[in-house]
């Protein structure tokens, strides 16, 4: 029997415990999904209710909201109810995906990746409720400013839905810049005098990409635009920060 047998066995039974253990991991990230969507389904109407005051507010005297397909009163709230139940759980699916991986990192890459998650999700939340409390009201007020005479504003609850839907994912991946950055510097792809000196590059980006994600108003631009500049000067004085202790925990263990 060759001697290669063994290993080869072992690596196939590591394989299968790896492939075990992620599904797991994912069951436990979908109950988890699953249970905050089931406390939420009583209340999915109100939630929707909460997502279309922005809108809402600023329709003309009467103006209401309408439902093309014959589903969509009952099926346009559920489907936004899971969206809130999913970035409501997103901590625990993240900590499933964690802890899948964590076994793998070494001891100064698990001490950088608890904080990096953390920043992940809050900037998110953070990016989520920009939308809805400044960005929603904003094009809300110019779409519905701008109506021909004679026209009745009366948007489809579902087309609002995919619309905020989008706003929102641009808005929270948009904030999330500041950890891209940290992530780029810790791989070595770039430093932070790189980023410093790719300034102007990346403002130019920002608002090409605001012009891109949000509708053709200047407000709206501004709001994605100024914001994502300012998280890219956060991400270069985070991996500033962040340089720093690594170069002296260098030159500590050089010194031993």
């Amino acid at each position: 029997m060759s001697s290669t047998e063994p290993e080869d066995n072992e690596g196939e039974q590591s394989f299968i415990s790896h492939l075990i253990e992620l599904r797991e991991r994912l069951l436990k990230a979908v109950a988890a999904v699953a249970v905050v969507l089931l406390c939420l389904l009583p209340f999915a109407n109100k939630l929707y209710g909460w997502l279309a005051l922005p809108l809402v507010s600023h329709l003309p005297q009467g103006g209401t909201m309408i439902a093309i397909e014959v589903i969509s009163p009952f099926l346009i709230p559920l489907k936004f109810a899971f969206f809130v139940a999913l970035v409501l759980a997103m901590p625990v699916v993240l900590y499933q995906l964690w802890a899948f991986v964590a076994p793998g990192l070494y001891k100064h890459e698990k001490r950088l990746s608890v904080p990096i998650l953390i920043s992940a999700v809050v900037l998110f939340y953070i990016g989520c409720a920009f939308a809805y409390f400044l960005v929603l009201p904003a094009v809300a007020k110019f779409t519905t400013s701008f109506a021909p005479a004679g026209v009745t504003v009366s948007p489809d609850i579902g087309k609002y839905l995919d619309f905020t839907l989008l706003l929102f994912l641009a808005f929270g991946v948009c904030f999330e810049i500041p950890v891209v950055l940290l992530i780029l510097v810790i791989v070595g792809v770039v430093t932070p005098t790189q980023l410093a000196q790719g300034r102007r590059y990346a403002i130019v980006g920002a608002f090409v990409i605001a012009a891109f994600l949000t509708p053709p108003d200047a407000l709206s631009m501004l709001m994605l635009a100024i914001p994502m500049c300012l998280l890219y000067e956060l991400g270069i004085l985070g991996a500033r920060l962040l340089i720093r202790p690594q170069t002296q925990d260098r030159s500590d263990s050089a010194g031993a």
